[in-house]
């Protein structure tokens, strides 16, 4: 069995949920989809729990944007918070697998719309990792992995997504997941 520390195994196409333990605001209680992945080259994702409450078309206004006006946003992470990405995921329902890519161009964008099996999401800025940022992290435990189901998108999810992909990781994270976010609200 290889361990996700070696080279030869690419985390590209999981995604990375959030431990209880972990408090870092920019990712407490988060799923990120990782689109890349090199223990060299360091990690790209985008938080997938964070919708920003607004729409394309609500941020490029001096721009046609077609269609994409009405593609949600989502905070995707802590870095570069001024800009605005595309990203396509596209489900291969052979492997069922999912891969992305990310800072798609509004025309592949709009393109990728009409796609099948493809989703375009729109993201305030990213989630990033230097090299051996994330192994680190991984390491430390600070992350599960997991293979992404093909309604990981939805947008509607987005609010107990964290919690759905928690607690199958068994009863303790269960327990956890179930558990309030604010305990004194309790």
């Amino acid at each position: 069995m290889r361990e996700f520390g070696s080279p030869s195994l690419s985390l590209a196409g999981s995604i990375l949920v959030a431990h209880p333990g972990l408090l870092d605001p920019n990712f407490r209680r988060s799923v990120i989809f990782l689109s890349a992945n090199d223990p060299e080259e360091g990690s790209f994702g985008v938080v997938l729990t964070r919708p920003a409450g607004r729409k394309v078309s609500d941020l490029l206004t001096t721009q046609e944007v077609g269609t994409l006006g009405h593609i949600p946003v989502l905070i995707g992470g802590p870095v570069s918070t001024d800009q605005l990405i595309f990203a396509t995921f596209e489900w291969h329902p052979d492997t069922q697998r999912m891969d992305s890519k990310h800072h798609v161009a509004i025309e592949e964008a709009e393109a990728a719309l009409k796609a099948p099996n493809t989703v375009v999401r729109a993201f305030v800025g990213y989630a990033g990792w230097s090299k051996g940022q994330l192994e680190t992290e991984l390491a430390q435990h600070a992350w599960l992995v997991a293979k992404p189901d093909r309604h990981i998108l939805g947008v509607a999810r987005s609010a107990t997504l964290w919690r759905d992909t928690l607690s199958p990781f068994g009863p303790q994270f269960r327990l956890a997941a179930e558990a309030p976010d604010d305990p004194s609200r309790n």
